[in-house]
């Protein structure tokens, strides 16, 4: 009993990471089962081939009904169970009464061969709906199921799943962020290849947001918890991977339904064969019958059925590996199509945030202290330009001494503050004083609004000092992105709802074709059904909650992946990390994807009717119609998977 005790206590203390080896061994053999019994039925057909002159009848047949039974198992129950199921006959129904029929007419070998290159070419496909699973499953695993949370100056870990915005957590040098936050303290090199694909590391300090699943390199940070860890980037990426796979492209629903109807013709054929050429062209009724089985091995239509889904489950775990992220085989399968691509301008076109372009101050008059003293009041406000300018200021120089008193903000016009005794006052023209604004360095105001940019005053006691220039500036990459675009014959077109000036200044900077301003959501959706009556095929970048209508009315919607939850729900693709350059590059998946697929079907038709052709010329036997039937299924399933690369 004490020996027994032991030896318990023994099981009970193995190591999680030896239960976690185990668990994957197993689950690694059950993903395989398929193409372990595919391999191993054709092992049998080898050795009664071998042995076919050294073994009894008996065992020959024992042999023979073995690889049947074991390389059959899968797909007759797959097929069984969907007929019951769909109540409507299918690929896998037919196949196994093929191989049957084979056998009945003593070409066992025969029948046994198309029963294992038939498991052999399920096992494959199989292989690339895992692959795809397995894509997910490597995601799942990067995320920490712990994290260190900082509670009243004590540390406690604590499940992932406990954590709730405004919690602090600790995240050392070397560990991977548990979930989305904002460094509150510390600095650190992050690598962030797990969300962007971007190998690069991204130095990052404080107020700058982090993301579950990537990776501190080189120093510790405390972070500030943004998001439960249930509404992670990463976790809508695992769900809009998901969510992919489980919607299928018009061109699968069209080959499924074609296929019940396809095989209830087959073996109505077969039925025929067996009987009519003997009626009609005097064919011994052995030779009906053979042709007639050979007929119902080479019409079957595998690789037909083949030619579509690995393919597109390969192209969406490729892309989604790079960043794009598709919501379901049918936007892939038609982002090829579009030939005009509508943007939003701010978030999308741009960085979505003003900077300072310019900041201009009167001849003898010290620009550091008009600076410092701009900036210290504009750093009571959270407004995005009143952020800008307080930038803009800390890169050049240190406002900490300065005393604000009396600061007071006129909503939608500016601010007020008094520094020493001064009364400053910094806002818009009308705020300020239109005739000084006007005059002010010789008009140079109006130049600035006509490029676009906001114009900023600051005014000391009675008189304008100084002026400052804001622009929201255009994305490094959105050039090079349209000019892509135009390259291959596609159609930009910008919708804002910025005024006029500020809307052509960033589409002449951008490069796109052409631009609306001014446009509520409303609107942008009605130039959205226009552009389709134009150009029939459209497609809407965005990232706001303003966007959304227009990409739920565009043929893709496309949104950026730091966009807004709602804007993220409506699209059908997503762009992780905002980089509008692998627009292009989805479309030329989407391009090689359908050629893929059409080379599969073009192929597979092809082989069908020289095989059904030479059946019926007698020029066809058995052996060949099999290897020529089940090799074309193997041959389209690996032009799919060439996507995956």
């Amino acid at each position: 009993m004490k020996m027994e005790a032991k030896t318990l206590g023994c099981e009970q203390s193995t190591p999680k990471k030896q239960q976690q080896a185990i668990t994957d061994k197993m689950r690694s053999i059950h993903e395989h089962i398929e193409i372990i019994a595919a391999l191993f039925s054709g092992l049998l057909i080898l050795t009664a081939w071998l042995l076919e002159n050294n073994i009894s009848n008996g065992w020959w047949v024992t042999l023979h009904l073995s690889a049947f039974i074991i390389g059959g198992y899968a797909k007759a129950k797959e097929g069984i169970l969907e007929t019951i199921h769909h109540k409507d006959l299918n690929v896998e129904l037919l196949m196994i009464i093929a191989a049957i029929g084979a056998a009945a007419i003593g070409y066992w070998t025969e029948g046994a061969i198309l029963i294992f290159i038939f498991a052999l070419s399920g096992a494959l496909e199989t292989y690339t709906m895992n692959k795809s699973s397995r894509e997910i499953s490597s995601l799942m695993q990067i995320q920490p199921e712990e994290a260190v949370r900082i509670t009243g100056g004590n540390e406690e870990l604590v499940p992932v799943s406990e954590l709730q915005p405004g919690d602090s957590i600790f995240v050392r040098a070397s560990e991977r962020i548990p979930a989305d936050g904002r460094i509150v303290k510390g600095a650190t090199a992050i690598d962030e290849s797990a969300i962007s694909g971007e190998s690069v590391p991204v130095s990052k300090t404080n107020n700058h947001d982090v993301f579950a699943g990537t990776m501190a390199l080189d120093g510790s940070i405390t972070v500030q918890i943004t998001k439960p860890a249930s509404e992670t980037l990463f976790q809508k990426i695992i769900q809009l991977v998901q969510d992919a796979q489980d919607e299928k492209s018009p061109s699968q629903l069209f080959i499924e339904r074609f296929e019940g109807i396809y095989v209830k013709v087959v073996l109505a054929v077969v039925a025929a064969m067996m009987f009519l050429p003997t009626l009609i062209f005097g064919w011994p009724l052995s030779e009906s019958i053979y042709r007639a089985m050979i007929l119902l091995v080479v019409a079957s239509p595998c690789a037909l059925v083949a030619s579509i889904m690995p393919a597109t489950l390969s192209a969406i775990s490729n892309s989604a590996k790079r960043g794009v992220l598709f919501k379901g085989g049918v936007h892939l399968e038609n982002l090829s199509n579009m030939n005009t691509v509508a943007f939003d301008k701010t978030g999308t076109l741009t960085n979505g945030k003003p900077v300072v372009t310019e900041f201009l101050t009167l001849p003898g008059d010290n620009r550091e202290d008009i600076m410092t003293a701009a900036a210290a009041i504009e750093n009571e406000s959270t407004h995005p330009l009143a952020l800008a300018i307080t930038e803009h200021a800390k890169k050049q120089t240190d406002m900490s001494s300065i005393r604000v008193q009396e600061a007071t903000t006129k909503s939608g016009k500016g601010v007020t503050a008094v520094i020493n005794g001064i009364t400053w006052t910094i806002g818009k023209a009308s705020f300020v004083g239109d005739e000084q604004a006007s005059l002010f360095h010789n008009g140079v105001a109006e130049r600035l609004a006509g490029e676009g940019k906001t114009v900023i005053f600051v005014k000391a006691n009675e008189k304008i000092v100084g002026l400052y220039a804001l622009k929201d500036t255009i994305r490094t990459d959105t050039k090079k992105m349209i000019q892509a675009l135009k390259r291959q014959g596609i159609h930009t077109i910008m919708l804002t709802g910025d005024n006029e000036q500020t809307a052509s200044a960033v589409a002449n900077e951008s490069g796109v074709d052409e631009f609306r301003s001014e446009c509520l959501p409303g609107e942008k959706v009605d130039h959205i059904k226009d552009l389709r009556q134009t150009y029939k095929y459209v497609a809407m970048v965005g990232d706001g909650i303003n966007d959304a209508p227009a990409l739920a009315s565009a043929d893709s919607g496309i949104a950026m992946g730091e966009g807004t939850d709602v804007a993220l729900e409506t699209a059908d693709v997503v762009l992780m990390k905002n980089e509008l350059p692998k627009i292009t590059k989805a479309l030329r998946l989407s391009s090689r994807m359908n050629r893929v697929i059409k080379q599969n079907i073009i192929f597979s038709l092809t082989v069908i009717a020289v095989l059904i052709i030479s059946n019926f010329t007698q020029l066809l036997d058995m052996p060949l119609g099999v290897i020529g039937h089940e090799g074309s299924t193997i041959l389209v399933i690996l032009n799919g998977l060439r996507l995956l690369k």
